[in-house]
């Protein structure tokens, strides 16, 4: 009699060898993309890139992730959203070199995927912890822009959206998050004066 079981396994191993052909790089990195573990963190990728498409666009902003002080969470000046999709880069960079270091025709991949994605975390981790230092050097103090003009570059500033362009002491061009309390909302292009911080919004109040 046959064995069914073995003859899917045969089945799966061949367009696996299959789907190598033609273009083997491109196609291995597909197939590693999306199949376990990696495709866990492709999705997750996929879901930050469309967050900051939307924060690029102007509809979300970096602070929408977490309302917490992100140096309750040890990050510094660090924004929350921007250390989870640091930790989801770094896992799913790490899930796809493990997948393509341990192979992905061996019959059974649940062991060995359940292996990569534990790895992937821990090197996710270790990797954002080392890199957050470095960041908070290239962001701007908070408090050192207090008192700074600054332009918005979205479309308004109102009481609960906006960003702006301000210069740092040391002459760096960053985009901060704003709000004013203004009835008018200030529009593109609008020059104001940074009033303070505020530490738990994440975000400067600016007047025109």
């Amino acid at each position: 009699m046959f064995d069914n079981g073995a003859v899917h396994r045969a089945v799966a191993v061949g367009s696996r060898a299959k789907l190598g052909e033609g273009n083997p790089p491109v196609d291995r990195l597909l197939l590693a993309a999306f199949s376990f573990p990696a495709v866990v963190f492709t999705f997750l990728l996929v879901v930050v890139a469309g967050y900051w498409v939307l924060v690029a666009l102007g509809v979300s902003t970096v602070e929408s992730v977490g309302a917490a002080d992100p140096e309750a969470f040890g990050l510094g000046r660090v924004p929350l959203s921007l250390a989870l999709s640091l930790v989801t880069c770094l896992a799913w960079a790490a899930s796809m070199a493990g997948d393509l270091l341990l192979g992905s025709t061996a019959p059974s991949r649940l062991v060995p995927g359940a292996l990569v994605l534990v790895f992937a975390v821990v090197i996710s981790l270790i990797g954002t912890r080392f890199t957050i230092p470095l960041l908070n050097k290239l962001l701007p103090a908070r408090l050192d822009l207090v008192g700074t003009d600054c332009v918005v570059r979205t479309g308004r500033v109102d009481d609960h959206f906006g960003a702006a362009e301000a210069t740092t002491s040391d002459g760096r061009t960053v985009i901060v998050q704003v709000r004013q309390a203004g009835e008018r909302p200030l529009r593109t292009g609008a020059r104001a004066r940074i009033q303070e911080y505020d530490r738990r919004g994440g975000f400067f109040w600016i007047a025109g």
